[in-house]
């Protein structure tokens, strides 16, 4: 199996500066550590629209979201490449509204194939342009791969740009929604507004807290979602780093939440959902060293983790 990197230095989805520099974190992190990982394995810098950040907003319920959806375009582009080369793409990213460019560019490269979708974040990721408070679209990813608009719960009137570049991001890569709301699983969930609990609860997404996985096992809990997934062809793991216990481990992104999982949870998983034989694409997101209380802890964290999959992933 041969691993290709994307780097995505683009942050333009948060509200936060500094994730477009958690793969330079990554990457002096490996070098610390004496791991020669960026140098082993081919790569591919992707295009960056950062500077759109100085802009004058004008869709402040999908803040730069024509931009968001040109930087998405390129992700699925070149995961979907990747794919159809029989490479397997390592995401990485800065925000973590790229995660629908991955998807589309899944979806992209096997139209006719079931996808099935492993969150691991502290937060939903369901809003839609119509219910978001914030207007940062690291916040949707999940709403446009699903096709959801959310509009029974509206509580935003957005413009007709918003309404057309929306469109745009439902229908990436291939027309409609990527995958089915029971094809995806949470990890992790527990900082999500009412909008967001109302939906996943609307549609039953599957939502295992740390401390549901931890009460009822890793490999039990495991074990059932491996189950219940069996009939997708594929899985695509994102892996967010706030997911993680920010006290335990750093505050070195975004919108760190306390009380997450521990490293060695995070690499269980990973390790489990990697004998299904199914994973064809991991991503990782969030890491901003600008936000690191500890150094550069959160990303050396991010890459043990990394480190460990890629040789669980090559011994397969």
């Amino acid at each position: 199996m041969v691993l290709k990197l994307l780097k995505n230095r683009s942050d333009i989805g948060a509200g936060t500066r500094g994730s477009d520099l958690g793969i330079d974190a990554l990457e002096i992190a490996a070098i610390n550590s004496n791991n020669d990982f960026f140098h082993r394995h081919l790569f591919e810098d992707i295009i960056t629209h950062n500077e759109t950040i100085y802009q004058k907003n004008i869709n402040s319920f999908a803040q730069r979201i024509e931009h968001v959806a040109e930087q998405c375009n390129r992700v699925c582009n070149a995961v979907a490449n990747s794919l159809q080369k029989n490479f397997f793409p390592i995401v990485l990213s800065g925000d973590h509204s790229s995660a629908l460019g991955t998807i589309s560019g899944i979806k992209k490269a096997y139209p006719n194939k079931k996808l099935g979708v492993i969150w691991i974040d502290a937060h939903a990721d369901i809003h839609s342009p119509y219910t978001s408070p914030s207007g940062n679209i690291h916040g949707m990813p999940l709403a446009a791969a699903l096709g959801l608009d959310h509009t029974h719960i509206q509580i935003n009137q957005i413009s007709t740009d918003t309404v057309h570049y929306w469109s745009v991001l439902k229908n990436m890569g291939v027309e409609g929604p990527k995958l089915k709301p029971n094809h995806l699983v949470y990890f992790g969930l527990r900082d999500f507004e009412p909008a967001e609990k109302q939906v996943i609860e609307a549609a039953s997404i599957s939502n295992y807290t740390v401390e549901k996985l931890r009460e009822q096992g890793l490999q039990n809990t495991l074990d059932t979602i491996i189950k219940k997934l069996k009939e997708v062809d594929y899985l695509y793991v994102s892996f967010d780093v706030d997911s993680m216990d920010c006290d335990q481990i750093s505050y070195g992104t975004g919108t760190p939440v306390k009380s997450g999982f521990l490293p060695d949870e995070i690499n269980q998983m990973l390790h489990q959902l990697v004998l299904t034989k199914k994973i064809i694409c991991l991503e990782i997101a969030e890491i901003n060293p600008l936000l690191d209380n500890k150094g550069n802890k959160m990303a050396e964290t991010a890459f043990q983790i990394l480190s460990n999959f890629e040789q669980q992933l090559t011994s397969l």
